[in-house]
């Protein structure tokens, strides 16, 4: 038996629609104007002859495909299930944000290499060219960041597009600073030592994003939902004798899943049992899609999947 709410679903299809089209406006702004920004960091690199602007160029590169790839998936994740994927496309946005994480992961790691060989290879720079382009990079990866801003801990294919925007923000911050100090100093040194700092600083929260979409893409429940809460509150529900085979799991990285086995010796608790469960698990666990297998328990044949060691 598959029961659903169907209560909400003006408000919820509204509210989707709203914020699905408020994330394309977002991605496509976004999008633009770090490619832009690309460019013109690249060419106003080599004119000061700074590496530290040119490396930055290319983790902004890395952002501009980390931001295609989330855009992409926030798109696949929208399309109608089919006889094939009868979940839609709806898991493509739990593998942008994994891959997401690894890519920044790959490009901290370029960056580190680069700023452990600027400490034997530092050169002439242009310093103040450096700063006033890195100060234009705080505006626009602030920016762009901003606007993933409103839906980054609800969604974590959204997280992964605002963590690379915020890291590119500090990035620039601290070519700005290095710059600076260089200026005031002559010490070429700070263009490396704030590089590291940064690498560190992006290393932290990515991580995190990478355990979490992991997590997701190994079909864990996710970090919101408490398995054990949601057990205690079915095995409380009246007529309820035995709760088995439950599973939860993310069906993107803002849908949920349930499916569970009750055993009901009165048999059939009729709709309105279901349809107060349903809400109550949306409600209280945010879990949108629940699926209920009924029991009696009164057949010589326990069910197959009763073991909590059986899948």
């Amino acid at each position: 038996m598959h029961p659903h709410s169907h209560a909400h679903d003006h408000q919820h299809v509204h509210h989707s629609g709203a914020r699905t089209a408020r994330l394309s406006r977002a991605f496509a702004l976004g999008i633009a104007l770090n490619f832009a920004f690309v460019i013109a960091e690249t060419i106003c690199g080599l004119m000061a002859n700074s590496l530290a602007l040119v490396a930055d160029a290319v983790h902004n590169l890395s952002d501009v495909v980390g931001l295609v790839l989330a855009w992409g998936a926030s798109a696949l994740a929208m399309r109608p299930p089919s006889a094939r994927f009868t979940y839609g496309l709806r898991g493509s946005t739990i593998l942008a944000a994994l891959a997401n994480a690894m890519l920044l992961l790959v490009v901290t790691g370029g960056i580190a290499w680069e700023a452990v060989l600027r400490f034997k290879t530092a050169g002439d720079l242009n310093e103040t060219l450096m700063i006033w382009v890195a100060l234009a990079g705080i505006l626009i990866n602030g920016g762009t960041a901003w606007l993933f801003m409103a839906d980054r801990k609800s969604d974590l294919n959204v997280r992964g597009a605002y963590l690379h925007m915020a890291a590119d923000a500090g990035v620039s911050l601290g070519v700005a600073i290095a710059g600076a100090g260089i200026m005031l100093t002559g010490w070429l040194w700070l263009d490396p030592a704030v590089s590291l700092l940064i690498v560190v600083t992006i290393f932290v929260g990515t991580w995190g994003l990478l355990r979490d979409s992991l997590k997701l893409a190994l079909q864990a429940a996710p970090e919101n939902v408490d398995p054990l809460e949601v057990r205690r509150y079915l095995c409380d529900r009246e007529g309820v004798t035995e709760v088995h085979d439950l599973h939860i799991w993310a069906m993107s990285t803002t849908e949920t899943a349930l499916t569970v086995h009750l055993v009901m010796p009165a048999g059939h608790p009729g709709d309105d049992f279901f349809k107060r469960v349903v809400d109550d698990i949306e409600h209280r666990f945010r879990i949108g899609h629940v699926t209920i297998q009924i029991e009696t328990g009164t057949s010589g044949s326990p069910c197959a999947l009763a073991p909590d060691h059986v899948v």
